[in-house]
């Protein structure tokens, strides 16, 4: 079986300035996700949050990962 590869972007990433963030503060209108890596002695994991959904994910990425590729 030909691998095939799908390029095509499913989601859009906004950065706004300062100034839009204080000018509205119902910005942005999208979903807000906030992650956060961290390593203990049992190995490394990442954590994901969405804000307007109130939902939470933990997964863990093993022994050998480092706390920079799991806030990635």
């Amino acid at each position: 079986m030909k691998p095939v590869v799908n390029l095509e972007r499913k989601y859009r990433v906004t950065m706004l300035t300062r100034e839009e963030w204080t000018r509205d503060p119902g910005t942005p209108k999208g979903l807000v996700w906030f992650t956060d890596g961290s390593k203990t002695a049992e190995g490394t994991g990442t954590e994901v949050y969405g804000q307007s959904t109130d939902r939470r994910l933990s997964i863990s990425l093993g022994k050998h990962t480092t706390v920079f590729q799991a806030g990635v």
